[in-house]
């Protein structure tokens, strides 16, 4: 008894098929087979009734016609019924062509398609001329497509955002983003963007923000500020000069607070501008201010706060971005249609634009060809690898086998036609 475990079964893939189109293939099927078989009969019928008939005379020369249709018939019919299986189930070479080899007919196929159809110049010309630009246009041009179109786009990102796990953001964060940002050196970008800030005055909102609030600390904390203040104060000062002190010192800070809030030109602020300014010029050229700068971006990125803080803000926009794409007449969606058909219009209008789009596309269309196409094709020699052999056969035949009996048909009739022609030479050399 051998110790060899047998060889695993080769498990054929069901053919996709509907049953429908298959009953109507198979009636044609038949009925052109039973066409192509009476020929044969009636040839044979024919040949046995002129069996004994005078060669020279008129029913020899059926006779003979007879007999070469039958030729013919029957060599037809060997060579259709071959490619499907073999003549009468008998194993003659070169029978059964399809389910033998099926494989090499999938590896020709495949050649054949990416040769022919997957090459640059055809997909260019046919997506060129296809003008998908201006179709895609026109449709959105009519009336509720552009509706249509943003409610679609809207339900497929609100899935996409559902979807969405906060683990994989999470992850993304500190596994993409966080690493990224630490090696990028941050004192370039932060003094570039504080030294535009600083011409454009963008921060004077701010600064102003900043006025308003310790002004009003101050008129609203007069109790804090004095504690603040005494806390301070020399224990052998009297109470009373502590409090005047104090006091007084609440009115300068009010007063001088209130001067900075009014004086744009204030020296204060021309300080805060000048200390920012050169702030700025040290992130960009002087190499201690940069160290010290990447030592404090290194702190924060490593604080744990950081990624929950991302999150936190990821989770803020996806609720406020799911609840406006909920809104069907709200804002966005709004503006997404306004912007939507305005594109569609211009598109419509703009020829050299409709050719540029085009264009566009159709480079992508050759990339993606290039990029995929031998995979794409894989696809059919890969399947048809996977299909059992007499399966295949079967299926081919139901395609074909209707149109492929006009063979048998044709031999049948050629075949006479040719028997009286060499008949008729015999006679005529007799």
């Amino acid at each position: 008894m051998s110790g060899r475990a047998p060889a695993p079964a080769v498990l054929g893939l069901a053919i996709a098929s509907d049953p429908e189109a298959d009953a109507a293939r198979l009636r044609g099927l038949r009925q052109m087979r039973l066409v192509a078989l009476g020929l044969l009969v009636l040839a044979a019928v024919v040949f046995v009734l002129t069996l004994h008939a005078p060669e020279a005379s008129f029913w020899g020369f059926v006779h003979t016609g007879a007999e070469a249709s039958m030729v013919g018939a029957m060599a037809d019919w060997f060579a259709v019924t071959a490619l499907f299986r073999h003549p009468l189930g008998l194993p003659i070479p070169h029978t059964a062509l399809i389910p033998r080899r099926k494989d090499m007919l999938a590896r020709s196929l495949q050649d054949f398609l990416g040769e022919n159809f997957l090459r640059e110049e055809i997909i260019r010309e046919r997506v060129l001329t296809a003008q998908v630009s201006a179709r895609v246009s026109r449709w959105l041009l009519e009336p509720g497509n552009t509706r249509r179109a943003v409610d679609e786009a809207a339900g497929v990102l609100s899935a996409g955002l559902q979807r969405l796990r906060d683990e994989s953001v999470g992850e993304l964060v500190q596994e993409a983003v966080l690493p990224r940002l630490r090696e990028e050196a941050v004192s370039p970008i932060a003094g570039s963007l504080l030294g535009e800030v600083v011409r454009d005055k963008a921060h004077y909102g701010l600064v102003d923000l900043a006025l308003d609030e310790a002004h009003r600390w101050l008129r609203e904390n007069k109790a804090t500020f004095a504690t603040v203040l005494q806390d301070r104060a020399p224990t052998w000062v009297p109470q009373l000069v502590n409090d005047l002190v104090i006091g007084r010192a609440h009115t300068e800070a009010l007063r001088w607070v209130s001067d900075i809030r009014t004086d744009p030109e204030h020296d204060v602020r021309r300080a805060l501008d000048d200390l920012l300014a050169q702030l700025s010029h040290d992130l960009l050229h002087d190499e201690a201010t940069m160290e010290r700068a990447e030592r404090l971006k290194q702190r924060v990125l490593d604080h744990p706060q950081v990624l929950e803080t991302a999150l936190s803000l990821w989770r803020a926009f996806r609720r406020t971005l799911l609840a406006a794409l909920a809104d069907a007449d709200g804002p966005l969606r709004t503006r997404a249609r306004e912007e939507v058909a305005r594109l569609a219009r211009q598109v419509q209008d703009d020829a050299a634009l409709r050719d540029r789009l085009d264009g566009h596309l159709a480079d992508l269309a050759v990339f993606a060809v290039d990029r995929y196409g031998q995979e794409l094709t894989d696809v059919v020699s890969s399947t048809i690898d996977r299909w059992d052999g007499d399966e295949t056969a079967r299926r081919v035949e139901l395609f074909v086998g209707r149109d492929l009996q006009f063979i048998r048909i044709n031999g049948t009739v050629v075949g006479g036609v040719v028997g009286l022609i060499i008949h008729a030479v015999a006679v005529l050399a007799a």
